[in-house]
């Protein structure tokens, strides 16, 4: 039915070329597993031994290297921020977009800001009236004791 191709040359190519490639890493990796679990063997009674020293050691050393890989993210993460902000801006500066949305920013603090204040001038006169209608009350009530009662 259909014709038989064989694989090109350069497939053979590929091959003939990855396949010892990857044989010898893969020995490689073997060796180090196998050095690796050698060392651990050896290093194991030391470590036991050793344990109050490397185990709070090894945790300090842990969380250094921690907090400085978490500072790191924060930072790029920030910067990325930071970016993706100043390219927004340079974007919709084109279209005016941003100085109206601010307009509008500063037109709603201005309103806010007139709110807060009438709020405090109310609440100030209402103080101011209890401070007086208390001071009337405290005079009356010692201009109506007599001089001899006690």
């Amino acid at each position: 039915m259909l014709p038989e191709r064989g694989p090109s040359t350069q497939q053979i190519l590929a091959v003939v070329t990855l396949l010892p490639l990857g044989g010898f890493l893969l020995l490689v990796a073997g060796l180090v597993l196998a050095a690796t679990l050698i060392g651990l063997a050896v290093a194991t009674p030391v470590f036991v031994i050793c344990s109050p020293v490397i185990v709070p050691a090894a945790l300090a050393i842990g969380m250094a290297v921690m907090g400085f890989l978490t500072s790191g993210a924060f930072g790029i993460t920030a910067l990325s921020s930071l970016s993706w902000m100043a390219n927004y801006i340079r974007r919709t500066r084109v279209g005016a977009v941003v100085p109206e949305q601010m307009e509008h920013a500063k037109r709603r603090a201005q309103d806010v800001a007139g709110q807060v204040g009438q709020k405090a001038r109310d609440v100030g006169q209402a103080v101011q009236g209890k401070a007086q209608d208390a001071t009337r009350s405290v005079q009356e009530g010692v201009g109506s004791r007599s001089p001899g009662r006690t």
